[in-house]
């Protein structure tokens, strides 16, 4: 049983389990039942999203392959990531990592320069079992 940190979209791996969305907003065109289907994700969890704010002060930056706004981009996600809402969701999904396979995942091509490089991290320092 692990957590696997994905790209929403791509195709379901053998195994991966249920899909959870970390992304602010619904994909934009895709009717609400064909989520799970186009392999987007099963349940949404935007409360482990950028804020709009933090998306916004960091889009064009990071666009440019700026290294000094991506360490300020992962500061501020992690300290948006210690809200008592954030804390317990990432307490629970470690918790359930041990017991039951599933993926979270956000939109971005390149995982090295999105949020879920960072959720990845501190899915492990709560302790779950990562793929």
């Amino acid at each position: 049983m692990s957590v696997r940190i994905v790209r929403l979209g791509s195709t379901r791996l053998p195994g991966e389990g249920l899909r959870l969305g970390t992304v602010r907003r619904p994909p934009r065109g895709v009717p609400k039942d064909e989520y799970a289907s186009r392999d987007i994700y099963d349940v949404w969890l935007p409360t482990l999203a950028p804020s709009e704010a933090l998306l916004k002060d960091a889009r064009a930056a990071l666009a440019d392959g700026d290294e000094k706004a991506w360490k300020s981009f992962v500061r501020r996600y992690r300290a948006e990531m210690k809200s008592p809402d954030a804390r317990a969701l990432l307490d629970v999904l470690a918790a359930l990592s041990h017991q039951t396979n599933f993926a979270v995942g956000c939109y971005c091509a390149d995982e090295s320069r999105c949020h879920r490089s960072v959720l990845r991290e501190l899915l492990a320092e709560h302790g779950a079992k990562m793929t």
